[in-house]
């Protein structure tokens, strides 16, 4: 017999997956917009790439910290409160994010936008396991990863319009009506069933994650700055270092860890949240350079910018709902392999870029980069989030999202950092001025240096899915579908 919430997961399924799409987009949407203006916060605050990088870290690295907490949260208190504060307190942030006067209260309210993105994002992929049956969990996360896409597609494009036609404090006044939206769907359709008993939750696991990212997201930001050997660097480092040590030792001992590391000893599930984390590392970095590629070598025009940077999510929209039924159908292994294989040819391609490329090229040579990874998340998802049991859905949701997070945060400041010193290299000891005002052949060269990087982070990935696919049924399970 099911029990009444499953009936109402049920019942209400699609209602369900309106509310968290309609969060997923405003978050996607979110990172989407700001990517589009980052040339332009250099220049309306002047400041220099190194410090701008943090508009985009600032929020991932906030999320990423916090992102498990708040797993192990949705499963002590239930989802659907965590789920409406993030949506309200996210929509309240972007207005105050439009309203900052400098580059500190900008980053200050980015960190709250981060706050409220990590509580109405954490739990959806979970959410939706739990709300959709096993033999629609394909597709329904590959319809998510569309949603992804979409407001993906819309971020820049409309951020790109209001960047040339109004201000860039525009560009988070739009987002709130989508928190409003999301809000009264999960208010009058998410069951609001509460989990039996008393936990705890583990502060001293949570604040030595946090450290353990802080430190590191320092080391790699300011080290092209100050010098990656220098004595303070070097100290971010050994302070990172320990943070995690000690972050693994109080989760061995917690009664009630924040990451249960045992999850860890499941090999389906570490191997494709390791690839899901390298995928997002060479798509977080890549599109980071990418506005500042299209502005600042083709010099093109804001609204043409955004429209430009749609390309890489109107290719993974495309492919993420058909991958997901694909990976219903024959299983996720192969599926998830073409999509990396696909994703090294895009980075294959992103190295040809140069000052010379016209619009038409930069379309042909970037659209790989999306239909890779649009191919490869849903099965991806679909193996991660159904490697585990139901009542560990909430934390392993939050572990999911930490994956897309960590990877974009880590892919931000480690390849952001590559392409900048590569551009001082590049450049010639003259040089004096920021990365952004070097010469054309500097810049496309250190981008070229980066995206070499990129797919030799990718070829890593395809080693583990190629030893997941000898170990695996993949073959008998395509052999069975067609009998």
């Amino acid at each position: 017999m099911a029990k009444p919430t499953d009936q109402l997961f049920a019942e209400r399924k699609w209602h369900i997956f309106a509310a968290l799409g309609s969060g997923i987009f405003l978050a996607s949407f979110d990172g989407g917009v700001v990517r589009v203006a980052l040339p332009v916060f250099v220049t309306e605050f002047d400041v220099d790439f190194a410090l701008v990088q943090w508009v985009l870290l600032s929020f991932s690295l906030t999320q990423t910290a916090i992102m498990l907490g708040v797993g192990r949260l949705g499963d002590m208190v239930g989802k659907k409160p965590v789920f409406l504060f993030g949506t309200i307190a996210f929509a309240i942030a972007s207005v105050l994010a439009g309203l900052a006067p400098n580059i500190e209260f900008l980053l200050f309210f980015r960190v709250l936008q981060a706050i409220g993105g990590a509580f109405a994002t954490a739990l959806s992929m979970g959410i939706v396991t739990e709300t959709f049956p096993a033999s629609e969990r394909g597709k329904a996360l590959g319809l998510f990863s569309a949603t992804v896409s979409v407001g993906g597609i819309a971020g820049p494009l409309l951020g790109g319009l209001l960047l040339e036609f109004f201000s860039w404090r525009w560009i988070f006044f739009v987002g709130p009506p989508f928190g409003l939206v999301s809000f009264l769907l999960a208010w009058r359709h998410l069951p609001g069933a509460v989990p039996g008993g008393r936990s705890r939750f583990d502060w001293t696991g949570f604040s030595t994650f946090f450290s353990f990212l802080l430190a590191l997201m320092l080391f790699l930001t300011f080290g092209e700055r100050n010098g990656f050997r220098s004595p303070a660097m070097l100290g971010l480092v050994a302070f990172s270092l320990l943070a995690l040590a000690l972050f693994i030792r109080t989760e061995f001992r917690a009664r009630e860890p924040l990451l249960d590391l045992s999850l860890f000893a499941n090999a389906l599930f570490s191997l494709n949240l390791s690839m899901r984390l390298i995928s997002f590392i060479v798509s977080g970095g890549i599109t980071l350079l990418l506005p500042f590629f299209l502005s600042n070598l083709l010099e093109l025009e804001p609204a043409v910018v955004g429209l430009l940077l749609t390309i890489t999510m109107v290719f993974f929209g495309l492919a993420s709902p058909v991958s997901g039924i694909l990976s219903d159908r024959f299983g996720y292994r192969l599926i998830a392999t073409a999509g990396l294989v696909m994703l090294a040819f895009g980075c294959y391609t992103i190295s040809t870029l140069s000052a010379e490329t016209s619009v038409p090229g930069y379309v042909l040579r970037v659209f790989p980069l999306g239909l890779g990874m649009g191919i490869f998340q849903s099965p991806n998802n679909s193996a991660v989030m159904g490697s585990v049991p139901r009542e560990r859905l909430g934390v392993v949701s939050g572990i999911n999202v930490i994956g897309r997070t960590l990877g974009n945060t880590a892919g931000v400041a480690a390849l952001g950092a590559l392409w900048a010193s590569r551009v001082f290299v590049y450049a010639g000891s003259d040089f004096a001025g920021d990365v952004t005002e070097a010469a054309a052949a500097a810049q496309t060269a250190a981008l070229r240096d980066v995206a070499f990087a990129a797919m030799a982070v990718v070829a890593l990935a395809l080693l583990m899915s190629a030893w997941g696919l000898l170990r695996g049924p993949a073959l008998l399970h395509i052999r069975e579908r067609f009998h």
